[in-house]
């Protein structure tokens, strides 16, 4: 089962390589969006760090929606995912290992490149440590709960408007504990509380959304 695991997850991170559009144009949107906000507003240092923790947040999840659907939707134009069906091997370890690829395409790359543009805010390393961490926990809840849409609107007309319609009102508890942990440990309240519920989401994703997205994952081919 482990093989097969890897084997999944090494085959989704060379066929990302070899479409490095997909993975360069998830970091220049989040990139950009952040970027674009420091100009708009102006230099009021107190301003902008005060809205930071949003901007990159939003940013964050609004990057993650432009490639969920393709997680699974070049899979299924070819016929690979029916012969995911047909193996003998878990579809939930299977579609885990999709997802991780997936986070590790687009998620990874938002966490690495935070700190750079959080100094754009004037953020302290404090701020800035605080939401490295929260994106580190969000970011794969983002992408486990963003897959289970991306299985439900598979091979659907319009999927891509679907799919944001029906993640992004459930991932408002991570938006809104990933940016309130920044607040909560600039103010000196402390961002502990809120990085455990993120770490709890995370735990509850992980274990849920893979067997949701194969339950999907087998409708839809139904």
């Amino acid at each position: 089962m482990m093989k097969v695991f890897i084997t999944v997850l090494r085959r989704d991170l060379l066929l990302a390589m070899r479409r490095k559009s997909d993975f360069t144009s998830t970091l220049f949107f989040f990139v950009v969006v952040v970027s674009l906000f420091p100009l708009a507003i102006g230099p009021e240092l107190e301003t902008l760090r005060l809205i930071a923790p949003g901007i990159v947040w939003v940013a964050a999840l609004l990057a993650s929606m432009l490639a969920l659907d393709h997680i699974f939707s070049s899979d299924y134009i070819d016929g690979t995912l029916e012969q995911m069906l047909l193996t003998p091997q878990p579809l939930t370890m299977l579609v885990l290992a999709k997802i991780i690829a997936h986070w590790l395409i687009t998620g990874l790359p938002l966490v690495l490149i935070a700190p750079v543009l959080g100094l754009q805010y004037d953020l302290s390393l404090q701020a800035i440590g605080i939401l490295v961490l929260g994106l580190l926990l969000g970011t794969p809840a983002l992408s486990l709960i963003g897959a289970i849409g991306a299985a439900l609107t598979l091979g659907l007309r319009g999927g891509g408007i679907l799919v944001s319609l029906l993640v992004l009102p459930l991932t408002i508890p991570v938006l809104i504990f990933g940016a309130g942990a920044v607040e909560a440990g600039v103010s000196g309240l402390g961002a502990e509380g809120h990085l455990y519920l993120l770490s709890a989401m995370l735990v509850m994703s992980l274990f849920l959304a893979p067997l949701a997205t194969a339950i999907a994952l087998r409708v839809a081919l139904e």
